[in-house]
Formats: structure tokens, C-alpha cells, sequence
């Protein structure tokens, strides 16, 4: 492969921060890269300095002659005063761009539902992005540096950008660098993947997934390897304070070894951990809403919903932006009353929002961080230990010069952390969760997910990042066209829906978002739009309204053992490539018979999961 860019021994220092450190590094044609590691280790600059906006200190970067470059920036700077078109195509005829294929399936997948004529001063925040985008993906590129591209993104939006990364250029063409927090955006684009940490990149094969099994390999040998480290330094230590006085006397090379064994520990760079927090019993009741309908201006945002939030329950909640999810996580707050219906919250039902303002933190802003976890308690349990502030807020990822840090002073993501923990320390039972995922690199979001995993209280979430949704929610459901709609499948169904225009456009919705209604819908899809979603996701659909007592019962049992069937054989697959980790490798034959009842397990697998899924349709579950 032709070899498009590199960089030789870069070195770059800030005032207080020594932050590349002779890190060399190439980009070959037909290279999809996502860059990882944590929020300010340097992904951003890492663009700047491969794009050449930005000068190393030290070593070099060089482009092939003639190499054009395209970059998206995060402050999405547009030029004051043009309109989306001009921004968008520049001062091509209509015609011109009308005609282009590749252009015209941008502008469908990003600005379709934004006007034409209108100054790009007037757009919110989400449209500016999209505005910069579109310019952007507009242009022929041999080499693209993505910064966050997938911010204000919804989901759909999201899987078009990667759908059109992926057919952009023939597999040995073109060259990508993208920086997202979006895990399932990277898994669906890149090739390769870069872990920028402590000054250095370490270069990784394959996309998120196949990062992370990489890495935890790279974590277990080092463990392993630390362990014999240690080992030898405490016998180091312990020979060297052995016995007489006259011990002390030993060659001085065998101390300067137990000092640089003992100097040379690494720091543990994920020292993000958060035990359960106690959360206050929940009874059998915890929000209804009955029958529920909410109106702004005259306008329908949500139509009839009826769902009962059971104790326990983990939900997702996906929807085009706009389509009125910000407003049902109201109604469940208590925040809004409904234009008709009721809202009935359990009387020991104790709620807290994560919100995407960061509101909660404006009265502490000139406050220390260690000084606000401090008024809440004095002590913490974690793990059956007692702990001090401070030693929470480590464990959270803040060093111990961030503690005497000023709230305004920090950045984005430990707001974000400290918010997050502010809530559960007030121990509710209830967590709404509303766009969680601004601001918090990959590892942060990996230890928020592990903590959701274990926190055992009811769990409602809205955001557009599926890998999240996925990892910490058991069943989802989409706002379309001011109903609730369950999703069996998921977010690949719900992906379905939207394609096959179920729900509405969304043109309506970016007409009620200029009109300075945040996250509202107008309510204009047709009935048959909706036909076959649950009023109130309280499961009883079209379909499953058609069936007889003894047909429902006869349906219900299918599924009770559909999921016992799904249960046994995950359990038979787990312990299957248990099998493969301890089989002898070069036992080809014997590798071969476990691959084939692998292979036989994960179809009968599909087909449980399909059969469930049909079944799970007639029952409108």
C-alpha cells in the first residue's frame, strides 16, 4: 500500500505537561484509524500535529507531495452570515451538485431537514455540526482527520456516517484518523486502532472490540509480569535487611537493583472503581403513566403513552431528536404535568436525573471539589472498607491535585464524574440518565457501564450511543410519532423502523427544535405510521390484541421456554470456548470438532433468538 503520511520521533511539550514523547507513526492508503485513551492524553493534538495545523517541538511530519487533507474541527467554525446551501456546496449550480450522487446522498443523510436558505448563525448547535459535516464529507479528500464527528448525532445519523466512511473510498484508497467516544461508530469504521497514553501511542489491529481483547491480553501478561517483579523485589528487600549490622555492607549493585525494581513500578493508569451504592428499598409501585398526553403551543408531542415502570426495570429510550424523549423523562421526574392523563409515583420512590446541563453543579462553582463531596458525609463504605472523600474521588479518577481544584476549573468529563457520583451518594432509587456519555472518554464510560451493571435500582436511560444502550439496559423503547413503541429487537429494529419511515421524518421535528421547542415532535404521523406500537408499551399491540386466551397461554409458554432453551445454550457455548483456552493447540483435529459444535450452538442460538423474537411480536411484548 502507498504510503500517505507519517511522523518521525515527534516531541511536544505544554507548560506542565510533557505530552508526545518521540512517538513515530505512519498512515498507508486504504488506513481506517480510530484514536482511544483518555480525555486530555492528547487525541485532539495527535490530529493537529499528523495535519500539520499544529508544529511538534521536536522530529517531523511529512505528506506526500500533492496530499490533500480534510479536517473537522470540534468548534464547528462555519463563515458568519452564508447560508446552509452555500456553506454546504460552495458555488456550484444546482445542477452541478444536484447531480453528483455522492453529494446528494450527504446532504439526504445529514442536512435533509435543515433549510436551505437559512444563515448558518441561526442554527443550534446540533445543526452546526451536521452544517460542518456535510461541508466537509463534500470535498475529495485523500486523507480525512475526524475530531468527535459523531457529537449531536442521533443514532441514525450516526450509522449513516459510518455507512459512508465504509463505501467513501475501495479498500486500498483514501486514509481516515477519527477521535469519537462512540464505541460502536469505531467497531463499524476503522482497521486499525491507536491508544494514545502517557506520551506514547501503541498501535492496535482491528476496531474497539478487538482493541479491547488485545489490551486486556497486553493487562494480563503485565500482571503476570508484575507480579514476578514485585515478588523479587520483596526478596530483594527482605536480604538486603537481613541480620547483622555488618549485612549492610552489601555491594552496593545489589541495593541500586532493589531500588530500581522498586522505583520502576508503574502507576496504575484505570483507577476508576465505584462500589454499589445502598439505595433506598423500592416498593411494587414505582411511575405510571396512565393514559398520557402532553401538548406545547398546540402541538402533540406525546399521544396517549401508558407505561407502568416496574422495580428494577433497565430501559433505553431511542427516538429521532426531537421526537419528545427529554419530555418523558420529564413526566417520570416530576418535572412536567401532563396536558391530560396522570402521572402515579410510588410513595417510596426516590428519584435523581443525570441531565445534559450540568445544572446541579452551578452552585458549587467556586467551590474545591473535596470541599463538595465533604458536606455530603465524612466517611463512605466501599467495599466493606471505610473511606474518606478524597479516597472516593480518587478511586473516581481525580488526582490528587484535581481535590483542591475549583468546580468551574474542571474540564467536561469530570463534571460529568462528579456529578455522577454527587447523585448516587444521595442514594436514590430511581436514575434517569439523560445523554450520559458527553464529555467521558472510552475508560470512563467502560467503569460508568460496570458500575450500572451492578447498581440495583430502576435505570431509565436516553442517549445515542447504542453500545451503551446495549451493555447496560435489558429491553428499549422508541418515542415515534408521540407513542412508545417497544423494541424486541433492539436498536436493529428500531433502525429498521426508521428506514422504512415508521414514526414520522424528521423535518417536522427540526421545524419544532427552530420554533424553541427542545426535544418535542409535531405529532402529523399518520395513524398507519404507528400501526402495531403499544399505546403505552404496556404490551398490547395490534397483533397481540388478536389472539385468544388459549392462543396467548399457548404463546407465553413458547417463550418461557424459548428463554430457558437461549439460557442453556449460552451456558453450553461459555463453557465451550472455555474449552478452547485450555485445549492443547496443536491438537488440530481435536480444535477442529470444538470449532464445529461452536459453529453448531451459535446457529441454533440464531434461531431460538428469531423464533423469540416472532413470538415476542404476537405477544406485543
Amino acid at each position: 500500500m502507498a504510503h500517505l503520511l507519517g511522523a518521525e520521533n515527534l516531541h511536544l511539550e505544554f507548560p506542565t505537561k510533557v505530552v508526545f514523547d518521540s512517538v513515530t507513526l505512519g498512515i498507508d492508503e486504504g488506513d481506517r484509524i480510530g484514536v482511544v485513551g483518555r480525555n486530555g492524553d492528547g487525541k485532539s493534538t495527535l490530529l493537529a500535529l499528523l495535519s500539520q495545523r499544529l508544529e511538534p517541538d521536536g522530529g517531523r511530519v511529512t505528506h506526500r507531495r500533492g496530499l490533500t487533507v480534510g479536517y473537522l474541527d470540534q468548534r464547528d467554525i462555519l463563515p458568519a452570515g452564508e447560508t446552509v446551501g452555500t456553506v454546504v456546496v460552495g458555488d456550484l449550480a444546482e445542477h452541478e451538485w444536484a447531480g453528483d450522487p455522492k453529494i446528494r446522498d450527504i446532504i439526504g443523510g445529514l442536512v435533509s431537514d435543515i433549510p436551505w436558505d437559512v444563515s448558518v448563525d441561526d442554527l443550534s448547535g446540533g445543526q452546526r455540526r451536521r452544517v460542518a459535516l456535510a461541508r466537509l464529507l463534500v470535498g475529495d479528500w485523500d486523507v480525512l482527520f475526524l475530531d468527535e464527528p459523531t457529537n449531536h448525532l442521533d443514532v441514525e445519523g450516526i450509522q449513516w456516517l459510518a455507512e459512508h466512511i465504509n463505501r467513501r473510498w475501495s479498500a486500498n484508497q483514501g486514509g481516515m484518523v477519527v477521535v469519537t467516544h462512540d464505541r460502536w461508530f469505531l467497531d463499524a469504521v476503522s482497521t486499525d486502532t491507536w491508544e494514545v497514553h502517557d506520551g506514547v501511542v501503541d498501535p492496535f489491529e482491528g476496531g474497539y472490540a478487538a482493541y479491547i481483547l488485545q489490551r486486556v491480553e497486553r493487562d494480563r501478561q503485565a500482571a503476570a509480569s508484575e507480579q514476578r517483579r514485585q515478588n523479587l523485589a520483596r526478596k530483594e528487600l527482605a536480604w538486603l535487611r537481613r541480620g547483622a549490622p555488618a549485612r549492610t555492607s552489601k555491594p552496593k549493585f545489589r541495593i541500586d537493583a532493589a531500588n530500581a525494581l522498586i522505583d520502576d513500578v508503574p502507576p496504575i493508569r484505570d483507577t476508576v472503581a465505584l462500589a454499589k451504592t445502598a439505595t433506598a428499598r423500592l416498593g411494587k409501585d414505582v411511575v405510571d403513566l396512565l393514559d398520557v398526553s402532553v401538548s406545547f403551543d398546540g402541538t402533540q408531542i406525546l399521544d396517549r403513552i401508558e407505561w407502568r415502570i416496574a422495580p428494577g426495570e433497565r430501559t433505553g429510550i431511542l427516538g429521532p431528536n426531537g421526537a419528545g424523549k427529554s419530555t418523558l423523562l420529564n413526566l417520570v421526574a416530576g418535572k412536567l404535568q401532563p396536558t391530560s392523563g396522570r402521572v402515579k409515583t410510588g410513595k417510596t420512590v426516590q428519584i435523581a436525573v443525570l441531565d445534559q446541563q450540568l445544572a446541579d453543579l452551578a452552585q458549587f462553582a467556586d467551590d474545591r471539589v473535596r470541599e463538595v463531596v465533604a458536606r455530603k458525609k465524612t466517611s463512605y463504605v466501599a467495599d466493606g472498607k471505610e473511606m474518606t472523600p478524597s479516597q472516593l474521588l480518587e478511586r473516581l479518577g481525580f488526582t490528587s491535585a484535581q481535590l483542591s481544584t475549583p468546580v468551574k476549573d474542571l474540564s467536561g468529563g469530570q463534571k460529568r464524574r462528579l456529578q455522577l457520583m454527587l447523585i448516587l451518594l444521595d442514594e436514590p432509587n430511581v436514575l434517569i440518565l439523560d445523554e450520559p456519555t458527553n464529555d467521558l472518554d472510552t475508560d470512563m464510560l467502560a467503569a460508568m457501564e460496570d458500575l450500572l451493571d451492578t447498581w440495583p435500582g430502576t435505570l431509565l436511560v436516553v442517549s445515542h450511543d447504542r453500545y451503551l444502550l446495549e451493555r447496560v439496559t435489558d429491553q428499549q423503547y422508541a418515542v415515534l410519532g408521540g407513542h412508545l413503541r417497544h423494541l424486541p429487537g433492539g436498536v436493529d429494529e428500531y433502525m429498521r423502523l426508521r428506514s422504512s419511515g415508521t414514526g414520522g421524518g424528521t423535518a417536522s421535528a427540526a421545524a419544532a427544535a427552530s420554533a424553541g421547542r427542545p426535544d418535542t415532535a409535531s405529532g402529523t404521523a399518520s395513524p398507519a405510521a404507528v400501526a402495531g406500537s403499544s399505546a403505552a408499551g404496556s404490551g398490547s399491540g395490534s397483533a397481540a390484541s388478536s389472539l385468544s386466551g388459549a392462543d396467548r397461554r399457548t404463546a407465553e409458554k413458547e417463550m418461557s421456554a424459548l428463554d430457558r432453551r437461549i439460557a442453556k445454550v449460552g451456558d453450553e457455548r461459555k463453557k465451550l470456548l472455555d474449552a478452547f483456552a485450555t485445549h492443547d493447540q496443536s491438537d488440530y483435529a481435536g480444535l477442529g470438532e470444538l470449532q464445529s459444535r461452536l459453529a453448531d450452538l451459535e446457529a441454533e442460538v440464531e434461531q431460538l433468538e428469531e423464533r423469540w423474537l416472532e413470538v415476542a411480536e404476537l405477544l406485543g411484548v
